[in-house]
C-alpha cells in the first residue's frame, strides 16, 4: 500500500537563494492515529536521518530542483518521497500507512504492532530500537528503568534482572524469539544473560502472561522479538563504541545483516570490559564492622563480558524459517566485603587494582539454539519455536574453613550447569471474519546439575507442558474481545545430595560416629492447575479503554522447595519446604491511554491477590551462628498502578511526566500485616527535551533531563531496611552527523548519570540489604556508526 505524504503550510521559510544546500524540517506520524513515530529512518541519496521521539527529522540536502528519498519504518510500507523546495516553504508531515502482509511481524490479526497492542486487552509497553539506543544503560534491564512499572534488581553495575509491578525472579519471565530463557534466575545475585546490543524490538506484558507463556510468567513479561527482516539484496552493517567514567568501562559490539532474495543472515559480536565502581561514600557498615573504600571504589566489582550471535533464516511467499546461535560469557567479582566476613583475614590485596577480578566472582556461560518456523497455509497460520539452552554457572570464593566444615580443596563454591529443551507449536486461524483463534502446546525439560563444595539446592530434573486456546473476538472496528484458557502440568524430580566433610556426631550411648549429613532426598513431585484470561479493549478516536481479568499460577522451583544450605552472599542458612502448594493469582487490570498528536495521557490500574504467595521467611532459629530462613506461603493483596501524561510545549521542547506506585500486604501467616519482599516504593519521573538547531558542526541536537523523585519505603519485611527517598538528576545529549556519504547518519550520546554525585539506596538493589549506596556521578559516551 502506498504511504500518504501530506504538505502542511505552518509558515517556515526554506531560504534557496544563492545556497548549496538546504534543510528540509518534517515530521512522521501514523496516518490512521496521527501518533508520531520515533526511529523511521529518512534516506536520500548523500544524506540520511532518523526521526526523534516527537517524530520530528532534518534532512540536509543539496538545492536542486526535485529532491527524493525513501521513508521505512517496521510494520509501515516503504514510502518514496518527491520534493521540490522551491514550491514548498512547509514543513514535511509524512504519514506512513501501515503495512498488511504475512510475512512480517504482525501476521496474526494482519495489523501493525501499535494497532495489535490497542486491540489487545493486555496490559503492554512496546519499546523500539531506537529508545534503546536513547537510554541505553549498563544492561538491558537498566535501559528499561524508564518505563512505568518496571524497575530492576540491579547486582553491582553491570547485571541485573526485571520486576514488574514489583514481581521478579521466577515470577516473570523473559522470552527470546519465542523461547522463555531459563538460567538460574532464581538467586538474588544472578543476572540476566542476554546481549542488549542485540535487542531491537521487544514488549513488556505488565501483569499475568501464564496464559500464553505458562508457569513463570504469573508477574509479566519482558518479549524480546527477532529484528525484522533485511530488505532483499541488502547489506549493513554498523558499530558500538561506548565508555564510562564511574566504572571506567570501555565496550565494542559489532553487528552486520544482508539479505539476497530468500535467504538473510545476521550476526554480531561484543565484548564489554569495566573496572570496580564508584559510589558516593567512603566507607560501608557490614554486620557491624566498618570497611574503608580506596578512592570511593567498591573494591572487586570488576568484570567482563564477551558475546557472540549469529542467525540464518529463509523467507518466500508461504513459509518464514530463521535459526539463531548466541552465546554470552561474563565474568564479575562481588563486592569482597559482602561474601561472610574472612575477607578480614584474606590475603588478597583488593586495591591493587580496580581492574581485576579477584574471589569472590561468578563466571557464567549461556548458550542457546533457537529455530523459529512459521507457515502460512489457506487460513492457518502454524508457528514451531525450538530451543536448546546450556548455562554454565560457577561461584568462586576463598577456600576457608565455615562452622564444622573444614577447609575446601579449592575455590569452587557452586557449580550449576543446566541443560533447557523446549517446544511451542501454535495455530492461528480464523474460522470466520470476526474471529482470530489460537491453540497450542507448550513443552520444557529442564536438568539441572550441581558441584563445587558449597551446597544450597539440589540438583533436579524438570518437565513442564500446557495447552492453551485463545479467541480474538472482532466485535467492530474499535470494540474488540479476547478469553482463553490453559492447563498446565509439571513434574519435578529432586536428587539426594550429601555433605563432602564428616560431620562428628555425639550418639546417645556415648559413642562417636562421624556422618555425611544429607542435605537433600530422592523426591518426585508433580503440580496442574488452570490458567484463564478475559478482556476487553475499545477504542474512541484517540482513547483506548482496556479492562483484563485473568488467573495466573507458578509451580515452586527446586530452591522454594529443597534448599538447605548456607547462602554467603546473603549470610544467611535457606531451607525449603517440600510441601508446598503452586502459587495462584488473581488480577484485574483497567488501561485508558488517550493520544492525539504529541499529546499523550494514560492511566493504569490494577488489583491483584495471591492465595499462596511464596516467600522466604527469617526464623528466630539458627544453624552454626548463621540465621535461618524458611521458605513458607501466605496470602497476599497488591494494588497499584502508573499514570503519565506528556505534549509538546513548542515545537522544539517537550515535556513528559509519569508516576508508578505498588502496595503489598501479607493477609495471613507469621508476617501478616507485612508488605512483601523487594516491594518498590512510590516513584516519579519527569523528563525534558529539548532540540537545537545548527549547533557548533551539528544541525541537531537533543538534550534531555530526567528528574526522578522516589519516596521513603517504610514498609518492609525483614530482613529488609528502611529505605529514604532521593531525587536523582539525569542529563543526556543526542546528536547525529554525517560520517559517509553512503551510510546512515553516525549517532552520537552523551550522558552524564546522577549528575548531583547522590547518595541514595535502591529499594530493590541486591546490595541494598548490606547498605551499600548506588553508583555516583557517571559520564558515558556512545558512538553508533552505520557502515
Amino acid at each position: 500500500m502506498k504511504a500518504f505524504i501530506l504538505l502542511l503550510f505552518f509558515g517556515l521559510s526554506l531560504p534557496l537563494t544563492a545556497q548549496e544546500s538546504f534543510t528540509i524540517r518534517g515530521l512522521v506520524v501514523d496516518r490512521m492515529t496521527q501518533q508520531p513515530l520515533e526511529g523511521v529512518n529518512i534516506v536520500g541519496v548523500r544524506s540520511a536521518a532518523v526521526s526523534d521521539a516527537n517524530g520530528a527529522f532534518s534532512l540536509e540536502v543539496p538545492a536542486q530542483r526535485v529532491y527524493r528519498f525513501s521513508v521505512t519504518y517496521v510494520g509501515y510500507a516503504d514510502a518514496l518521497v518527491t520534493f521540490d523546495p522551491r514550491d514548498a516553504d512547509e514543513l514535511l508531515l509524512i504519514a506512513l500507512e501501515p503495512e498488511v502482509t504475512s510475512l512480517d511481524e504482525v501476521e496474526l490479526f494482519g495489523k501493525t504492532p501499535q494497532q495489535k497492542a490497542q486491540e489487545l486487552s493486555a496490559i503492554s509497553v512496546g519499546v523500539s530500537k531506537a529508545f534503546l539506543e536513547n537510554n541505553r544503560e549498563n544492561s538491558l534491564m537498566q535501559t528499561l528503568k524508564k518505563i512505568p512499572g518496571v524497575s530492576t534488581i540491579t547486582i553491582g553495575s553491570g547485571q541485573s534482572k526485571p520486576v514488574i509491578r514489583g514481581l521478579g525472579f521466577n515470577r516473570v519471565s523473559v522470552v527470546q524469539n519465542g523461547i522463555k530463557h531459563e538460567a538460574q534466575q532464581w538467586g538474588n545475585d544472578h543476572g540476566l544473560e542476554i546481549d542488549q546490543y542485540a535487542v531491537e524490538d521487544l514488549q513488556i506484558i505488565k501483569g499475568p502472561a501464564s496464559l500464553l507463556y505458562g508457569s513463570d510468567a504469573i508477574g509479566g513479561i519482558v518479549d524480546i522479538r527477532p529484528p525484522k527482516i533485511p530488505a532483499a539484496q541488502s547489506f549493513g552493517a554498523e558499530v558500538n563504541l561506548a565508555s564510562e567514567t564511574n566504572n571506567d568501562l570501555v565496550s565494542v559490539s559489532a553487528g552486520f545483516q544482508g539479505r539476497g532474495e530468500q535467504w538473510y543472515y545476521r550476526g554480531r559480536m561484543t565484548y564489554r570490559d569495566y573496572g570496580d565502581y564508584r559510589v558516593p561514600t567512603d566507607r560501608i557498615n557490614y554486620e557491624s564492622y566498618v570497611f574503608e573504600l580506596f578512592e570511593n571504589q567498591l573494591r572487586n566489582t570488576a568484570g567482563s563480558e564477551a558475546n557472540a550471535s549469529f542467525s540464518l533464516g529463509y523467507v518466500k511467499d508461504d513459509i518464514k524459517s530463521e535459526t539463531l546461535i548466541s552465546n554470552v560469557n561474563a565474568q564479575n567479582g562481588f563486592f569482597a566485603n559482602a561474601h561472610g566476613l574472612e575477607v578480614r583475614t584474606s590475603n588478597i590485596d583488593y586495591d591493587r587494582s580496580d581492574r581485576d577480578v579477584d574471589l569472590p566472582f561468578h563466571q557464567v556461560n549461556h548458550f542457546k539454539l533457537i529455530h523459529n518456523t512459521t507457515l502460512y497455509k489457506k487460513a492457518h497460520t502454524l508457528q514451531f519455536d525450538l530451543g536448546y539452552q546450556n548455562n554454565q554457572r560457577e561461584e568462586h570464593s576463598e577456600a576457608v574453613a565455615h562452622g564444622y566444615m573444614p577447609v575446601p580443596p579449592n575455590t569452587r563454591e557452586r557449580v550449576f550447569t543446566k541443560n533447557t529443551f523446549s517446544l511451542n507449536a501454535q495455530d492461528t486461524f480464523k474460522p470466520d471474519a470476526d474471529h482470530d483463534v489460537s491453540m497450542g502446546l507448550n513443552t520444557e525439560l529442564q536438568k539441572n546439575q550441581i558441584g563445587g563444595w558449597g551446597f544450597l539446592i539440589p540438583a533436579y530434573t524438570r518437565f513442564t507442558a500446557g495447552v492453551f486456546a485463545f479467541d480474538h473476538y472482532r466485535v467492530n472496528e474499535d470494540l474488540h474481545v479476547q478469553g482463553g484458557l490453559r492447563y498446565d502440568w509439571g513434574l519435578i524430580q529432586t536428587e539426594e545430595h550429601f555433605d563432602w566433610y564428616r560431620l562428628v556426631v555425639n550418639n546417645p550411648d556415648q559413642t562417636t560416629s562421624y556422618v555425611f549429613t544429607q542435605r537433600a532426598r530422592n523426591r518426585t513431585l508433580d503440580f496442574g492447575n488452570f490458567s484463564a484470561s478475559v478482556g476487553m479493549s475499545y477504542r474512541a478516536n484517540f482513547t483506548t479503554f482496556k479492562v483484563n481479568l485473568g488467573k495466573s499460577f507458578r509451580m515452586p522451583l527446586a530452591n522454594e522447595l529443597a534448599s538447605d544450605g548456607v547462602n554467603y552472599h546473603m549470610y544467611r542458612f535457606e531451607r525449603g519446604a517440600i510441601d508446598l502448594d503452586s502459587e495462584e493469582s488473581y488480577q484485574i487490570d483497567l488501561d485508558i491511554d488517550h493520544a492525539k498528536g504529541s499529546f499523550v495521557l494514560g492511566l493504569s490500574p490494577f488489583f491483584n491477590y495471591f492465595d499462596n504467595f511464596i516467600y522466604l521467611n527469617p526464623t528466630t532459629e539458627y544453624y552454626q551462628t548463621l540465621q535461618i530462613y524458611q521458605y513458607m506461603q501466605t496470602r497476599a493483596i497488591r494494588f497499584g498502578g502508573e499514570a503519565w501524561i506528556g505534549d509538546n510545549l513548542t515545537a522544539d521542547l517537550r515535556v513528559d511526566a509519569s508516576i508508578e506506585y505498588v502496595y503489598a500486604e501479607q493477609t495471613s501467616g507469621p508476617k501478616q500485616g507485612f508488605t512483601l519482599p523487594f516491594n518498590p516504593p512510590l516513584s516519579g519521573l519527569i523528563s525534558l527535551s529539548q532540540t537545537l538547531h545548527r549547533v557548533w558542526f551539528v544541525k541537531e541536537m537533543h538534550l534531555m533531563a530526567d528528574l526522578r523523585h522516589t519516596a521513603a519505603q517504610n514498609r518492609i519485611v525483614p530482613p529488609e531496611e528502611k529505605t529514604p527517598g532521593y531525587q536523582l538528576l539525569n542529563l543526556s545529549l543526542n546528536t547525529q552527523f554525517k560520517w559517509n556519504a553512503t551510510a546512515e547518519p553516525a549517532r552520537l550520546r552523551l550522558k552524564v548519570n546522577n549528575v548531583l554525585n547522590t547518595q541514595f539506596f535502591d529499594h530493590t538493589s541486591f546490595y541494598r540489604l548490606i547498605d551499600v549506596p548506588e553508583p555516583g556521578r557517571n559520564i558515558a559516551i556512545a558512538l553508533n556508526l552505520p557502515i
